[in-house]
């Protein structure tokens, strides 16, 4: 009995001490996560325009999303700007990762290669693409300028609204395509070889073994890949802000820009904080939509 008691007191002793060791981290994510969300769907349910005094209108800023012009042609162009970048992601970095999986001459030289772009800040990388695909002088045209292409012809890239969400798309694609292919290597190393093994002795070939053993050994991998790039492209900012911000005209306005503008250029708290809230929906709606869609395609 005795020794039951002395069981007892040290199970509570342990237990108190893990909830003190938890505690900081339910503290820091009180302050800085909780209490802001809280705050900030009370705020888009007001006037607030970073000053005091503000007035509860409840719902009107939601309404008045649906109305507003530049609101639609955002989440427009962030869904081109995500169902571009996700789905191209995903196949350059996935061919790197099995061009890079195999014992290659300088094979550690070029992983470090396609993944230094990752290492580098998206300002960084925006300055260096301004420069790259200047239309006059640019890197780029200068290129196409030598294969042939009529100068008249060459592409305006940031500067022209049919082809700045697409330049915007090649160069975030190219910047975090080295991150992924990294997944996706870990991915391959996973897959037993005695798969592809038996595979060949029942006679498939390489495009055989890359269909039915290498994509459905990589579905887990290519899930989570596929959650981690629809959220980033849904929160992208930077990249814009630095190149176009948001235009020309509103080529390039995404969401997120439309938030900062909202918010920090007309004061306009209570409606960029609804704004934000209806992007919370519309990522937590795809990634519903992909965690219930993994019980038929991805492979545990």
């Amino acid at each position: 009995m005795e020794y039951r008691k002395q069981k007892n007191k040290l199970h509570q002793k342990e237990t108190v001490a893990g909830y003190l060791c938890l505690l900081p981290n339910f503290i820091g994510f009180a302050v800085f996560t909780m209490i802001p969300v809280i705050m900030g769907f009370i705020i888009s349910l007001t006037n607030y325009n970073g000053f005091p005094g503000y007035r509860f209108i409840g719902l009107k800023n939601y309404l008045t999303m649906f109305g507003d012009s530049m609101f639609r042609t955002s989440l427009k162009n962030n869904l081109i700007y995500s169902f571009s970048v996700v789905p191209l992601t995903l196949v350059v970095s996935l061919a790197l990762a099995l061009a890079l999986n195999r014992k290659i001459f300088l094979g550690g030289f070029f992983k470090t290669v396609y993944f230094f772009p990752n290492l580098t800040s998206m300002v960084a990388i925006g300055c260096v693409a301004m420069m790259v695909f200047q239309p006059i002088g640019g890197v780029v045209n200068q290129l196409l300028e030598f294969l042939g292409m009529a100068q008249e012809n060459l592409p305006k890239w940031f500067n022209a609204t049919s082809t700045a969400l697409l330049t915007v798309i090649i160069v975030v694609v190219w910047k975090q395509a080295g991150y992924y292919m990294i997944i996706f290597m870990g991915g391959l190393k996973n897959i037993p070889q005695h798969l592809y093994e038996a595979a060949r002795i029942d006679g498939a070939n390489s495009w055989q073994c890359f269909r039915h053993v290498t994509l459905p050994m990589l579905s887990p991998t290519t899930f989570m890949v596929t959650i981690l790039c629809f959220i980033s492209s849904f929160q992208v900012f930077d990249i814009i802000q630095i190149t176009t911000e948001g235009g020309p005209g509103q080529a390039t306005m995404v969401l997120v820009f439309r938030i900062f503008k909202e918010a920090f250029q007309n004061s306009n708290m209570g409606y960029a904080s609804a704004i934000a809230y209806f992007l919370f929906l519309i990522i937590f709606a795809i990634t519903l939509i992909q965690w219930r869609g993994q019980k038929k395609w991805v492979n545990d």
